[in-house]
């Protein structure tokens, strides 16, 4: 009968052999934990062994939650999935599209053809992206000195758009813009928000923008993989920041979002608290867009992300805010299953039809690191072939 051993020796052979410098994975189901491991360091540069209550910048895995808390905020009246949320933020009213360069090198804007809603925000398709995906954008910030995003300084915000809104999925600072919606309709920081609304309710101590003392003693080592291998190098989110990154800004635990996926999986209730309805949780779950597809980045920068192709070969879709497989997927999630990551190469899914969600965490830069994912892979199809025998 297949037993967590198998997982336990693929993770820590992984970082016995340095592959990866330390990794938690866990995995629940909608009645509790049926995996937890922790192997390697949280730091190559210091030597601490990984903890499963080790803290991560858990990065792109925020959008879930900031997603969450704007859908909330349709539930209770204060947002609307598609009017224009440039009534509520009118520097997005005024978003202009990046048409490329003149010859002397001068970005070409143009007026958006139609609003930006909050439904194209939580999908990724109104047309923002990141520069970290978008060659073009990486030299508007150049050339205007715009600095990226991860400074959390409100000039960050202030890009172009690449496309015209509901044209086409690409990733990029949407969720960043619907966390400002989150604040302009709840007249609440969104920390905060997150913190009354979601964090609290779910008992989720470890997770927030800004580290604590009892975060900061377990907190996990950024590391780039080089040529002579894994380097530790120094890395953190701004604590004292303009704007809470809506979009990549949290730090967090396995054990806290998994909470927040039990919750999904649960239908919005966890822990004894209600955070949302039935029926939008099943709203945030399907495709919202229709005849696109998403999930395929091309990298600008190779510092920080390879090619990006969750699903090669399948046309894969969004939620609000999760990328969906039609198909079942190759390591043994169902047709349907949702799924995102974080930029420093952390991972979760959830699959609705087998009550089961995991999260596998690692620090490591470039994103979509094909060690780790292999990791993953072999994480995930651990926990179905336990469920199987079950």
């Amino acid at each position: 009968m297949p037993t967590t051993t198998h997982i336990d020796q693929v993770l820590r052979q992984a970082a016995d052999a340095k592959e990866v410098p330390g990794v938690v994975a866990a995995a629940v189901n909608d009645k509790g934990a049926i995996y937890e491991g922790a192997f390697g360091k949280r730091d190559l540069g210091k030597g601490d062994a990984m903890t499963v209550d080790s803290v991560f910048w858990i990065a792109s895995m925020t959008k879930a939650i900031t997603a969450t808390a704007a859908m909330q905020l349709v539930e209770r009246g204060k947002l609307t999935l598609d009017d224009p949320v440039g009534k509520l933020l009118p520097q997005i009213a005024a978003s202009q599209v990046l048409d490329g360069f003149d010859a002397a090198g001068k970005a070409k804007l143009r007026p958006a053809k139609r609003p930006i809603t909050l439904r194209q925000l939580l999908t990724h398709t109104a047309g923002f992206t990141y520069d970290i995906w978008n060659p073009d954008l990486l030299r508007y910030e150049e050339k205007l000195g715009i600095p990226g995003i991860i400074s959390c300084e409100n000039l960050a915000l202030t890009m172009p758009l690449t496309f015209d809104p509901g044209e086409r999925w690409d990733y990029g600072i949407n969720i960043d813009w619907a966390g400002k919606a989150v604040e302009a309709a709840s007249g609440q920081k969104l920390d905060a928000y997150l913190h009354d609304n979601i964090f609290a309710p779910l008992g989720m101590k470890d997770t927030g923008f800004k580290l604590g003392a009892g975060q900061r003693a377990r907190l996990c080592g950024m590391h780039a993989r080089t040529p002579d291998g894994l380097a530790a190098i120094p890395f953190e989110l701004p604590q004292e920041p303009e704007f809470h990154m809506g979009g990549g800004g949290l730090y967090g635990t396995a054990r806290d979002y998994l909470a927040f996926l039990q919750m999904l999986l649960h239908k919005g209730k966890h822990n004894g608290a209600t955070l949302l309805k039935p029926e939008t949780v099943a709203e945030m779950s399907k495709n919202n867009i229709g005849n696109l597809t998403a999930g395929v980045l091309k990298t600008a920068a190779p510092d920080l992300s390879n090619d990006v192709d969750v699903f090669p070969g399948m046309a894969a879709k969004w939620g609000l805010s999760f990328l969906i497989n039609p198909e079942k997927g190759p390591a043994g999630r169902s047709a349907g299953s949702l799924t995102w990551a974080g930029l420093a190469n952390t991972y979760f899914w959830l699959d609705p039809a087998k009550r089961v969600a995991g999260v596998i965490l690692t620090q490591v830069l470039p994103f979509a690191d094909a060690k780790v994912l292999s990791l993953y892979g072999h994480f995930e199809s651990g926990i179905y072939q336990v469920l199987e025998a079950a």
